[in-house]
């Protein structure tokens, strides 16, 4: 084996350590924290996103994809809360065209230019591996075999009582203080359903079931060899930077490999809620330059 002589983690640390069933649900309170923060910037879209919501639970749109505008897709649109820094106001721009006069009966129809733009805002029909292959990321050997639709079950165990994840209950609420949460980087069984059109289907669905329900992924990571190239640093060096406050990789889970004894213990780890997910790509040149110089030893982070 050939390590790397610098590694640099630019978007937190795999969960490696944790059960899918953890991680997703504990990000589950990641996107609850991300939905509040959007509604904070725009407390007049809790009262749209309900409306939508509404509109949809009493009938799905036809999308021009041909896929259907149910209320748990709509959700989904929460996949671009944790992006780059005008992500919210995008989705405030879509949700502030969403309706077009009363079709007669009382009931908002939506304009075209809105279901367009969620077609295009969502990227599973355009890949569907993506739907198929998301949640095997965590599929490291023993550890998580099978997935099972991780994040749905997480879900579904919120919402067995009344909650606050619970769309459903809370779009029917004529509260400001009852919001409406949004779906975040999670993959469902109910895709393949017709909601996607590229994605459903009986063949879709057989497949995305039966990648769900495997279980003989092999490993992913080799924890003791990580240690191994890393522990004096004269085979390999590394540093990360961990978001705090990242909607897609859990910061607990990512502190638990870097803890004493963990594999990425002798990472050199930059926290930092300056970003979100996308640091990268909004100031690629300055996190590039901190993390070498963390790894290299030029910049005493931590301190």
């Amino acid at each position: 084996a050939h390590p790397p002589k610098i590694c640099l983690l630019t978007g937190g640390i795999a969960p490696m350590l944790t059960p899918v069933y953890d991680v997703y649900d504990m990000l589950w309170d990641r996107v609850k924290e991300r939905s509040l923060r959007y509604y904070e910037m725009y407390p007049g879209d809790v009262q749209v996103v309900k409306k939508i919501v509404g509109r949809l639970l009493d009938e799905p749109a036809v999308l021009p994809s041909g896929g259907k505008l149910t209320a748990r897709r709509f959700l989904q649109l929460g996949l671009g809360l944790g992006g780059n820094p005008s992500a919210f106001a995008s989705l405030h721009t879509m949700f502030s065209t969403a309706f077009v006069v009363d079709d007669g009966r009382g009931r908002p129809e939506f304009t075209r230019a809105f279901l367009k733009r969620i077609d295009s805002a969502q990227p599973f029909d355009d890949f569907p591996i993506y739907f198929l292959l998301h949640e095997s990321i965590y599929a490291d050997g023993s550890n998580n075999n099978p997935t099972n639709w991780a994040a749905h079950r997480a879900y579904e165990d919120r919402v067995k009582t009344p909650s606050e994840f619970d769309y459903k209950l809370t779009s029917q609420l004529n509260s400001n203080d009852r919001p409406t949460l949004f779906f975040g980087e999670m993959v469902f069984p109910w895709m393949a359903d017709g909601d996607f059109a590229e994605v459903s289907g009986t063949g879709m669905k057989m497949l995305a079931t039966a990648l769900s329900e495997k279980d003989d992924w092999g490993p992913l990571y080799d924890g003791e060899h990580m240690k191994k190239v890393l522990k004096d640093g004269s085979i390999s060096k590394a540093a990360a930077a961990v978001y705090l406050e990242d909607m897609y990789v859990e910061f607990n889970a990512c502190m638990e490999v870097t803890k004493r004894g963990g594999p990425l213990e002798k990472c050199k780890i930059w926290v930092t809620n300056d970003y979100q997910h996308s640091g990268l790509r909004d100031a690629g040149a300055s996190i590039y330059e901190k993390l070498m110089g963390m790894a290299n030893g030029s910049i005493r982070t931590p301190s």
